[in-house]
């Protein structure tokens, strides 16, 4: 079953105006689904290095195995990360298109379950040659099939005071708002899915990208990490807690980023100088929220019903998942925290320096407590403020202050 993906038409027209994109994204996703489904004015080539006898091709000779593949077509190559001989081969063959003035539009699609960022020796090979897109697991609004974007809505819409009705249950939402798989067939063993998935990561994706000794540190390491979801990363206590040095603590961090399992949000500071002082640590997250609560060893359902505090750690956590799926490409994301402890958990930036703040509460009303960080930083921004927003599970969209919203959290999933 094919799912739309509100990626797809950013995509397909960045495979129109440029030689090369690069989809990443964690395993399981469905970047290969994706790519193979696009409505495109080329046909397509579709490779896999999944495959060892392909494999075996591309690293005995990857100049040959290039230059011979069709001319008149968008070519496709899968899990191109385990291949990094063809990244100085490709990056010849768009110069060299481009020197005999060929259209080097079209030319080529990569995909891949590792941040080539993080790679910096194959991403230079490629620079102003590559855009790069990241897709996620399923969204809330994928998942309902209702392909809303909440953060254009928010940007764009004029609210007014409503009630929104809700026959959504939310804890079927965050666990659905997941990779493809486990979403689209409900009989699945999830638990054994998560450990598989896992595994796989561990054995082949880490191995292939870094030469480590203890990968079972790396999951002692998501352990500590997912008991701390949405808190200020505080690192020297964390690898004294597990015993790691300062690099391999890093690199096991970063490996955990690159491999699409964690991600951290930076801290929002002031594009001029004021008269207050910001918090710098970053705030980590975990990509997916099954596998949030499958590190914690825990089911969502009980983690509800027995503990507020880490379900709205969990919560908090499904908003950033939600705005990193829905987030445009030019913008920044970050959170606002001063050193007395006013902190907005969501701060997103456009390409015209307007702000759209967010803060998460599991309650079922909001107060006017609520919205005191919220209100420091319109302060601070002036007329850069767009919105302040208080996501939380009741029912009404409520005017807060000026500019300052409580919506309900449904709002992000329906239409």
């Amino acid at each position: 079953m094919f799912l739309y993906r509100k990626l797809s038409n950013t995509l397909k027209k960045l495979i129109e105006q440029r030689p090369l994109v690069y989809l990443n994204g964690a395993r399981q996703v469905g970047k290969s689904t994706l790519v193979q489904n696009l409505n495109l004015s080329k046909k397509i080539n579709y490779i896999t290095l999944d495959s060892p006898f392909v494999l075996e091709a591309v690293k005995n000779d990857a100049t040959n195995f290039l230059q011979n593949l069709p001319k008149d077509k968008i070519n496709i190559i899968d899990e191109v990360q385990i291949a990094k001989e063809l990244f100085p081969i490709l990056k010849i063959e768009i110069d060299n298109a481009r020197l005999k003035k060929q259209n080097v539009n079209q030319l080529y699609v990569l995909t891949g379950s590792a941040n080539l960022m993080a790679l910096p020796t194959l991403a230079s090979y490629l620079a102003g040659r590559m855009a790069i897109l990241t897709l996620y697991p399923l969204s809330a609004s994928e998942y309902k099939k209702t392909n809303v974007n909440f953060i254009e809505k928010l940007y764009s819409q004029n609210l007014e005071y409503c009630k929104l009705t809700n026959k959504d249950n939310l804890l079927n939402i965050i666990k659905n708002s997941t990779y493809p798989e486990i979403a689209l067939n409900q009989k699945i063993d999830r638990i054994k899915w998560l450990d598989d998935y896992l595994s796989t990561i561990l054995q082949r994706d880490i191995r292939n990208m870094a030469d480590i000794k203890n990968p079972e540190k790396i999951i002692t390491l998501l352990s500590f990490l997912a008991t701390r979801v949405g808190g200020l990363l505080n690192n020297s206590s964390i690898m004294k807690e597990i015993g790691l040095d300062n690099k391999t603590y890093d690199k096991y961090k970063a490996l955990a980023m690159n491999t699409f399992l964690t991600f951290e949000v930076k801290a929002w500071t002031p594009v001029t100088k004021i008269n207050k002082k910001f918090t710098k640590s970053s705030k980590l997250y975990f990509t997916d929220i099954n596998m949030l609560c499958y590190i914690l060893r825990d089911s969502l359902e009980s983690v509800y019903e027995n503990n507020k505090e880490i379900f709205g750690s969990i919560f908090e956590n499904f908003i950033a998942t939600e705005i990193i799926k829905n987030i445009d490409i030019n913008m920044d994301l970050s959170y606002f925290k001063t050193t007395d402890n006013k902190e907005v958990d969501f701060v997103l930036e456009n390409n015209r320096g307007e702000i759209l703040a967010i803060e998460v509460k599991t309650a079922k009303t909001v107060t006017d407590k609520d919205t005191n960080a919220l209100q420091e930083l319109q302060k601070i921004t002036k007329s850069k403020f767009k919105k302040g927003i208080v996501f939380y599970t009741g029912n009404e969209i409520v005017p807060m202050k000026k500019d300052i919203w409580a919506i309900p959290v449904n709002y992000i999933w329906q239409e």
